[in-house]
């Protein structure tokens, strides 16, 4: 962990309104397209708030955590429980893949080299933008793979997706929705909650194997910020939601699109926080 990331904590923490403010944006967007929104958060940790790359996506996995959570019984109570129990082996699928994969994500970014890690960065943040516009631009038919077939391109999947939540600190329904959608002919409603039941365990996950990593002190250091930020979130991801539909997705998702695609450009370039 960087040494400015934890001196700087209480200067951070101090910027209430903005903290606050860069939160709720998060939410917002989020709100907006029916996802957590945790890959808008992380390149403002870098770049507004000066994060190193681990450190932010150490505190960007604590939040997308405690999004989940709060998000996960509003989805439940919208999906009947009786209609994911349906689809009980899609999640199992998918988590024989994804826990292994977010377990090696982590390990692999803790051993990165901090310029190497904001290259990774900005590069899945380019994945992510193509993703959003794939899902809301693209009717997901079905790949019709025999069993034994799915099974493994479901655990495959699910790794990779494991792998790149971990490495950003998000929790990946941009891409298991569509993964859920075309491997399992799932609609796109009962896709986005069972997203989350492979989401909590898979960030878990990550988040212990990021606690055995000496970066993980900076968590503890920005509980006031990690607070503040997590609260602007979910307030954020309310008022998206009752927002849902109002700006139509052919203006929303380009330009959403591209804030991802600048993002990744800053983050690309960025330098690290001297020591």
């Amino acid at each position: 962990m960087s040494a400015n990331d934890i001196t700087a904590s209480d200067r951070r923490a101090g910027s209430v309104p903005l903290v606050f403010a860069a939160g709720a944006a998060v939410g917002v967007l989020g709100g907006l397209i029916g996802l957590g929104g945790a890959e808008f958060r992380l390149p403002l940790l870098i770049g507004l708030f000066g994060f190193a790359a681990l450190s932010a996506v150490i505190l960007n996995k604590a939040m997308s955590l405690v999004v989940v959570l709060t998000a996960l019984p509003a989805r439940l109570a919208a999906v009947p429980f009786a209609d994911l129990n349906a689809h009980w082996t899609v999640a199992v699928n998918l988590l024989a893949g994804s826990l292994l994969g977010a377990w090696a994500g982590a390990s692999w970014a803790v051993r990165m080299r901090t310029a190497t890690l904001y290259k990774v960065l900005a590069a899945l943040m380019v994945l992510m933008a193509g993703a959003l516009v794939l899902t809301h631009t693209t009717t997901f038919g079905s790949l019709m793979l025999p069993g034994p077939m799915q099974a493994a391109a479901g655990v495959a999947a699910g790794f990779g997706i494991g792998v790149v939540a971990a490495i950003m600190g998000v929790a990946g329904g941009e891409l298991l929705i569509p993964t859920i959608m075309l491997l399992y002919s799932v609609d796109i409603k009962t896709a986005g909650s069972l997203s989350l039941l492979v989401s909590l365990p898979t960030m878990l996950v990550a988040f212990a194997r990021y606690s055995r990593d000496g970066s993980f002190a900076v968590l503890g250091a920005n509980l006031r910020f990690v607070a503040i930020m997590t609260a602007g979130s979910i307030a954020g991801a309310l008022l998206g939601g009752l927002l849902l539909g109002v700006i139509p997705d052919l203006v929303l998702i380009p330009a959403l699109a591209v804030v991802l695609l600048i993002s990744a450009v800053k983050v690309a370039r960025h330098r690290p926080p001297s020591m």
